[in-house]
């Protein structure tokens, strides 16, 4: 697959002088009002292509891909295979981040009185509704009665289960279904190819984002919190460099040339914040590592609300965080509590808007932590967001050249040829 260039710079490259030259123009025009809107529409301009482009895409491969494979059990199978993974990786992240919060303790050196709060109103009414919903209400949203008007809201899973059911459908009837699946494969193509088009405004949607968002909160407005934003990073780097490696290792995997292979994706997750922005290159370029078009078609948009890692690992941290600051003791059996809940929640909110920071408010009430605290923490909520949204880009991606192996339905012969044109 060729490396989008512009002149003699890659994309990558791209994003990260965009992004570097976003964060001075922050500094420069930090609370200048009128340049931080310029910035902000710019940002949002970018992003809206990316959902322009998204569910089309999810739609065409995710059906085809289904309906190539066929078999209802075979279905089932890959499907259980991708939950219990990702249940038992999330469940790591979340006994990760208590981990690193009780040995280092980001809490007690942060003087809670002082720190500037942010408002965070306009996350407390969806989180009212996460916790009064329960589960069987998250359970049927994902059958839809609507599908268009799934398709209107941008609801993924209600879409996903769809799609599978068409796919299956298109399957049944054999020959009939072919030119469906014909159709949709052209749509999958045409959809990549403008995918193509909008990445080469990546750098400035990056630059418009970052840019903002640093002219909003200022450089000073960190340092009171910087210990923890810095433990943030570093146990998402644990993650992905140990945890992520050991399991790509378990099944002969090398987890360094998935990172290698998605660079330029996770620069761009880093970036915007966004795991849609890099949704249709993950999909594409999984193909061309040797994953099969059913599997990475179905995986990766699973992932997107069961497989959030980064936003795991921020969410136990964070809950530990606060409870400290407020000199609050977690016994054993509460720290428990909190990975079960933590479970649980996280499954019924992903995909909102400020998903990771509603959990915290859907949850922190379970230890004792005064919803107020979470105020203290909302003015970085988007930095370290911004990390979180790469370990999940990331982790999705190992999972689904996970599944595929196990399944047997990974080309090494293919993913050999694709290494070797990276490497040049």
């Amino acid at each position: 697959m060729k490396k989008f260039k512009v002149g003699r710079l890659s994309l990558g490259w791209q994003i990260l002088i965009g992004l570097l030259l976003g964060i001075i123009c922050g500094v420069i025009f930090y609370e200048n009002k009128t340049a931080i809107t310029a910035m902000q529409n710019i940002g949002t301009m970018f992003i809206s292509l990316i959902q322009m482009i998204v569910l089309p895409i999810v739609i065409s491969c995710l059906t085809v891909g289904i309906a190539n494979m066929g078999d209802i059990k075979k279905l089932g199978r890959v499907g259980l295979k991708t939950l219990i993974y990702f249940e038992i990786m999330t469940t790591i992240a979340i006994i990760l981040g208590l981990i690193v919060g009780n040995l280092f303790h980001p809490g007690d050196y942060i003087d809670i009185h002082q720190l500037h709060s942010e408002s965070i109103g306009q996350y407390v009414q969806t989180a009212h509704k996460v916790q009064h919903s329960g589960i069987w209400s998250t359970i049927m949203g994902i059958i839809p009665t609507n599908v268009f008007g799934s398709l209107s809201d941008g609801s993924m899973l209600p879409i996903i289960f769809f799609c599978v059911f068409f796919g299956l459908g298109t399957a049944a009837i054999g020959e009939r279904g072919k030119i469906i699946i014909d159709f949709l494969q052209a749509v999958a193509e045409v959809m990549f190819k403008v995918t193509d088009w909008v990445m080469h405004v990546a750098p400035i949607g990056v630059f418009a984002l970052i840019g903002s968002t640093v002219a909003q909160m200022g450089l000073k407005a960190l340092a009171p919190l910087g210990y923890f934003i810095v433990l943030a990073y570093a146990t998402m780097a644990i993650f992905i460099i140990i945890i992520m490696g050991l399991a790509a290792r378990t099944f002969g995997l090398n987890n360094w040339h998935i990172l290698r292979t998605i660079k330029e994706e996770m620069i761009l997750a880093f970036s915007t914040a966004s795991s849609e922005a890099v949704l249709p290159k993950i999909i594409a370029k999984m193909q061309h590592f040797g994953v099969s078009e059913g599997i990475v078609s179905f995986v990766v948009p699973t992932g997107y609300t069961f497989n959030l890692d980064g936003s795991a690992i921020y969410q136990s941290l964070a809950a530990l965080f606060l409870a400290q600051a407020y000199g609050i003791h977690l016994s054993l059996s509460q720290q428990v509590t909190l990975v079960i809940v933590l479970m649980i929640t996280s499954k019924g909110i992903a995909g909102v808007p400020g998903a990771s920071f509603v959990v915290l408010l859907a949850t922190i009430s379970t230890i004792g932590v005064p919803v107020q605290g979470l105020t203290f923490i909302a003015g970085i909520d988007r930095l370290v967001d911004m990390g979180r949204t790469v370990v999940n880009v990331a982790g999705n991606s190992l999972a689904a050249v996970i599944i595929s192996k196990s399944e047997k339905e990974f080309d090494f012969q293919k993913n050999r040829k694709y290494l070797q044109q990276l490497g040049k």
